[in-house]
């Protein structure tokens, strides 16, 4: 299969097939890094990475996975660029497609993904924008692949945010590979309906079902359960403590119901503090509340990789030339002495 020139910006640009093998391709690529082979294919060619919100995974991802396949790399970021100030967003595309090769774009409009690939006349990758995260979805399903052996027929239950990027690509990714998908979210925090009417189409397409719902039960089942940080950089402070709202009550509610279909505390608890308020006099007490009992051990914060594992970690999976990756670790431990002293606080 070819993708020679082609820019990745959202999944729903792609073939099922397409995705498949992008991720037989990324495999091929992990597995010949860990045996000590050169993957240096791309040797002589240039990239930008474009970072209007920074980052410390994706940077270092994207930096290694270029620099495995033999490229150079430049870094801009919004303190050492024009981009969108001076000159226009199709102005820098013409400009860096001139001397690069391919240009990797983090940042919060998908319009500017879409303009960088119009203007520049080279592939452009979607590191990340405000409505979509297809590297991250790829990832997912990369390492669900390498845990099960396959992924039709397999389930995967997202919780949080449920109109966020990583949720709207994982629906679309899900819907198209064949993989049952269920968004466990606030009813104010579900994504547009005319994304569901559109992966409900891909999903009877591939023999996969979706599922948009507010009930907890909708983890049921779930061979992967998924969650993503529960406030997106980038929300308004408003927005923010509206979410704070929606969430922490409802993740919550969530560890309870793991904790008591858990009991031996083997997996801790499912959710995942927001980073901006984890440590946050506000939040803590609220969580300690509405799991219902003192929170005196141990219970980390993890993001769940598959009901059967526990702890987890999500691998950056790249396109074509930056299908090398680097992991993106995602457990986030609450030690003992800290939920301690939240509890009495609280």
């Amino acid at each position: 299969m070819n993708f020679e020139g082609k820019s990745f910006l959202k999944l729903l640009d792609f073939t099922p097939e397409e995705i498949s093998a992008l991720i037989d391709l990324a495999a091929n690529l992990k597995a010949k890094k860990k045996a000590g082979e050169l993957v240096d294919v791309l040797k002589g060619k240039n990239i930008a990475i474009i970072f209007e919100k920074t980052s410390t995974r994706t940077r270092c991802s994207f930096e290694v996975a270029a620099h495995d396949l033999g490229m150079g790399v430049t870094y801009l970021d919004p303190t050492g660029s024009q981009i969108g100030k001076k000159e226009s967003i199709a102005d820098t595309a013409r400009v860096l497609g001139r001397m690069f090769d391919g240009i990797e774009f983090r940042g919060f409009e998908q319009r500017y993904a879409d303009v960088l690939a119009e203007y520049s006349g080279v592939p452009v990758w979607n590191g990340l924008t405000d409505t979509t995260h297809p590297t991250q979805c790829l990832a997912m399903l990369l390492t669900m692949k390498e845990e099960f052996g396959h992924l039709k027929g397999l389930k995967v239950a997202y919780l949080g945010d449920g109109r966020n990027n990583v949720a709207n690509s994982l629906l679309v990714g899900c819907a198209k590979i064949g993989v049952d998908v269920t968004i466990v979210a606030p009813k104010p925090l579900w994504t547009s309906e005319s994304l569901w009417k559109r992966c409900d189409e891909y999903a009877k397409e591939s023999g996969a079902t979706i599922e948009i719902t507010d009930d907890l039960d909708g983890v049921k089942g779930a061979d992967v359960i998924y969650t993503d940080v529960w406030i997106s950089m980038g929300e308004e402070k408003k927005e923010q403590e509206n979410l704070v709202g929606y969430l922490i009550v409802f993740a919550a509610a969530f560890d309870a119901i793991m904790n008591e279909q858990y009991p031996e505390g083997k997996y801790g608890s499912a959710r995942n503090l927001l980073q901006r308020y984890g440590e946050d006099e506000y939040c803590r007490p609220w969580f300690c509340k509405m799991a219902g009992r003192k929170q005196t051990k141990e219970i980390p914060s993890v993001l769940w990789r598959c009901m059967i594992r526990g702890f987890s970690f999500c691998m950056k999976v790249r396109w074509y030339g930056l299908l090398s990756f680097g992991m993106k670790l995602m457990v986030r431990l609450h030690l003992t002495e800290t939920l301690s002293d939240t509890g009495r606080r609280g």
